[in-house]
C-alpha cells in the first residue's frame, strides 16, 4: 500500500486524466477510443452535473500529484431497503502502472467507511464479464457475485 496516496473529490483540471483512465481500462484491455486533445463537451457538461448531484461522487487516487485512479460512487434510495440507500461502485479504474501496488483497495477501502457513514445496506458495482482479473479483485476484498446484471444501450457521447 502507498502511504503517499490521496484520495480526493475530482476537479476540472483532473478531467482529462479521468477521461484518459477510463478510455485506457476496455474490457479487452484496448483503449475504448482515439481520445481527441480537446475533450468533446458532454464530458464537461456530464462533470458539471455530477458536481451538482449531492448523492454521487466522483473521486480520483493520486500519487505525488499525479491521478493514478478514479470511481464513481453513486447513492441510490430503495424501496426495497424501507428507505435505506446502496452504495453503486462505477467506473473504478487505475492507471495500467499502478496496478498490483494497493490503489484499488485503497480506494474501495474508502468505499467502505464512506458508505458505512451514510448507513447504507451495500455496496454494489458492475463490471465486464470479460474482466476475470477485476472479479477476482472484488472477490479477495469480500464481494459476492449474486446478481446478474443486464445493459440497455440507449445512446452515447457525440459531440
Amino acid at each position: 500500500m502507498h502511504a503517499d496516496v490521496v484520495i480526493r473529490p475530482a476537479l476540472y483540471e483532473d478531467l482529462f486524466a479521468i477521461v484518459t483512465l477510463i478510455n485506457d481500462g476496455g474490457p479487452d484491455g484496448k483503449p475504448r477510443e482515439n481520445l481527441p486533445s480537446n475533450l468533446p463537451d458532454c464530458y464537461r457538461e456530464s462533470f458539471t452535473r455530477i458536481l451538482q448531484d449531492e448523492n454521487t461522487f466522483l473521486m480520483v487516487a493520486e500519487l505525488h500529484g499525479r491521478v493514478v485512479g478514479t470511481f464513481q460512487l453513486n447513492y441510490l434510495i430503495c424501496l426495497a431497503g424501507k428507505g435505506q440507500e446502496d452504495a453503486q461502485l462505477e467506473g473504478v479504474h487505475v492507471q495500467s502502472q499502478s496496478r498490483g501496488q494497493g490503489m484499488g483497495m485503497q480506494m474501495i477501502a474508502w468505499v467502505i467507511k464512506h458508505a458505512k457513514t451514510r448507513n447504507c445496506r451495500r455496496i454494489q458495482l458492475t463490471t465486464d464479464k470479460k474482466r476475470k482479473r477485476a472479479h477476482q479483485f472484488y472477490e479477495r476484498l469480500g464481494f459476492v457475485a449474486s446478481h446478474e446484471g443486464m445493459k440497455l444501450l440507449l445512446d452515447i457521447c457525440q459531440n
